[in-house]
């Protein structure tokens, strides 16, 4: 080809290729001036006597289920049941007290991926409703604020007190952010947010509301505001902007009524109906019958109310999250948050999920998912405990003992980094010379075991302010262990939560003075310390308290189950380095349980700390035993 051609062919190309460019740009903007402008999503609304989602009818048929209290493996299982049973709504707390265990230290990992556990749900095809407190009651150690709050001899928990609406402030920071980004009109499943909770029991502080509402529509929270309380505090604990909501078990026409009155043509939600109860240590274990429960979930549907059942599924405190009934008199709660819930402890169908599913079939005109397969349950060989050490023993594996004068409160304890002491126990020593009367003026929180020279002689609690100490020659050493039994979660007693020594112990009316103080909280660094340690061998009975070493080997796959402790007196189980809570002989629970997925194929390690007394075995069951029952009426 000749050069002129080459020069025609080269020209004719180049217009061509400049004419396909063009033909892109005049398709790409005819075709962006056909589309049509995306429409805003209009989230839950509450306009009339009936609530809206994207402008559509909806009725709320919530359960309640907390991340913090279900084995993360096991969120998905549990989310798929709600669905199956006809839920359309997630609601769960946030627990402040784990998210922030120091100041300015959060966690939001693992267990606590809050955001993994919201989009878990909406991937389920459940909606959330979120309740991010920073109170939450809940029967959760200080009803979810941390205890080093409690550091400030001057706190004022609840109120617009600087020094804790400084704390919600940096913690809603890190919060909140999180979970904007999952709400409704972002795309996401999130369609409500709680302010506060049950404030209207509570109500010491007539801005504390309005300072709550404003810290989170402040960082970004669109979506329908609600609070909620039972009814004698429904005129105290709302705010503008936000819908009223009511807590019960039993239905009262004059309640409705009340709550009509207080904002007419709005949609009525019962926040949170109580499905069972929770039970305390030496009670009994509380059940709701279901027949009588059913009435009034029909009652309140009936009714044209919107609905979420508090609990749907319980789950476990694990650790010593558990709390406590107020001081007068103080009942610290059990480690199994059960609650006769429709799905158990460890996520059983029972009768209330059946009969709760064939009531809510209707609202789906009886197209329900399948109701996923029961975890598989194994009663493992009884284990012997074949090595312990004694508590004396390892109190070289802690820091170095604080040294005072007169006791010092856990959480004034100049420990974890400032933060004082949460949980746990606390070991004060100190020297006397002589015996008589051991006084503790109420200043014990909540139990100690007294010794003399490491042997054991009495307990002082709440109802045992006195005991007898021996007289004899010398200088001796007496000793307290004391536990934080769990702090008040509910009432107006949250500000006087210190736990150990919070005052002067006398013997024959002195004080005594001196004292070494070693925190022993048990966290899963000690727990891993105390594992490398020369353990010995079980040749005779040993004292107590002490440190007990157990071995499972489990050829296949682990399975869930359940611990049982005959002979045991009172104390805390850990499975592979997680705390299973704690167990009481006093009952009336008489089984921990045991998450499978916290096994592993091969040698798993039990440490059992019993502070009184052990026939040196565990043995193993499929079902649960929460006690002697008795009806919540």
């Amino acid at each position: 080809m000749s050069i002129f051609n080459l020069h025609h062919v080269y020209k004719r190309r180049r217009v061509v290729f400049f004419l396909g460019i063009l033909g892109i740009i005049i398709w790409h903007f005819s075709r962006d001036s056909q589309k049509e402008t995306p429409l805003r999503r209009v989230g839950l609304t509450a306009n009339s006597s009936q609530f809206t989602l994207d402008g559509e009818p909806f009725r709320i048929l919530g359960g309640s289920m907390h991340y913090f209290r279900v084995p993360r493996a096991y969120w998905s299982d549990r989310l798929l049941k709600m669905k199956a049973c006809g839920i359309n709504t997630l609601t769960t707390y946030v627990a402040w007290n784990l998210h922030e265990p120091e100041r300015g230290v959060f966690n939001f990992n693992w267990q606590l991926e809050l955001e993994a556990y919201i989009r878990e749900a909406g991937r389920v095809g459940l909606w959330v409703i979120l309740r991010p407190g920073p109170y939450i009651c809940s029967e959760w150690e200080l009803g979810g604020l941390p205890s080093w709050l409690l550091r400030d001899r001057n706190m004022k928990l609840r109120t617009t007190y600087p020094g804790f609406t400084k704390a919600v402030n940096s913690f809603f920071d890190e919060l909140i952010p999180r979970v904007v980004p999952l709400q409704y009109v972002n795309g996401g499943p999130v369609i409500a947010f709680q302010v506060e909770n049950e404030y209207g029991s509570y109500a010491k502080d007539g801005r504390y509301m309005s300072f709550v509402k404003e810290a989170l529509v402040s960082r970004g929270v669109r979506e329908l505001l609600f609070t909620s309380d039972n009814r004698n505090g429904l005129d105290h604990g709302s705010v503008n902007g936000a819908l009223k909501t009511l807590n019960f078990q039993k239905l009262r026409p004059e309640d409705i009524r009340h709550l009509d009155s207080l904002q007419p043509q709005k949609p009525k939600l019962v926040m949170e109906y109580w499905s069972g109860w929770f039970d305390n240590w030496g009670g009994l274990h509380h059940v709701y019958d279901v027949d009588e429960m059913m009435r009034v979930v029909m009652e309140i549907l009936n009714q044209g109310l919107s609905i979420n059942l508090y609990m749907f599924h319980g789950g476990t405190n694990f650790g010593f999250m558990s709390g406590a009934l107020g001081n007068h008199p103080y009942k610290p709660l059990v480690t199994s948050y059960d609650y006769d819930a429709p799905l158990s402890e460890a996520g059983h169908y029972t009768a209330k999920y059946h009969r709760l599913r064939t009531l809510f079939g209707g609202f789906h005109n009886g197209n329900l998912p399948m109701m996923p397969a029961v975890q598989w349950k194994k009663v493992y060989r009884p284990v012997s405990t074949h090595k312990y050490l004694l508590l004396w023993d390892v109190l070289e594996v802690l820091e170095k003992p604080h040294e005072s004068e007169r006791p010092v409160n856990m959480e004034n304890l100049p420990v974890n980094n400032g933060n004082g002491q949460s949980y746990g126990y606390t070991l004060y020593e100190t020297n006397i010379t002589g015996g008589g009367m051991l006084n503790s003026r109420n200043h014990v929180r909540d139990r100690a075991l007294v010794f003399l020279d490491r042997q054991f002689i009495g307990v002082l609690d709440y109802n045992t302010i006195e005991i007898i100490v021996p007289n004899r020659k010398g200088r001796r050493n007496l000793s307290l262990l004391v536990e934080n039994c769990g702090r008040v979660n509910y009432g107006k007693d949250l500000d006087d939560q210190r736990k150990g020594l919070v005052g002067d112990i006398l013997l024959n009316k002195e004080p005594l003075t001196g004292f070494r103080m070693y925190s022993l909280d048990m966290k899963p660094d000690f727990i891993r310390r105390l594992s490398s340690r020369s353990w010995k061998p079980i040749q005779k009975a040993p004292s107590f308290p002490a440190f007990f070493l157990s071995k499972l080997y489990i050829s296949g796959y682990p399975a869930d189950s359940f611990i049982q402790f005959p002979g045991w007196k009172k104390g805390v189980a850990f499975v592979n380095g997680q705390n299973l809570g704690r167990y009481w002989s006093i009952g009336p629970q008489q089984t921990l349980y045991l998450p499978g997925p916290w096994l592993k194929t091969g040698m798993n390690q039990f440490i059992l700390f019993e502070e009184q007394e052990s026939d040196f075995k565990m043995q193993f069951t499929n079902n649960h035993d929460l006690g002697m029952t008795v009806d919540v009426n």
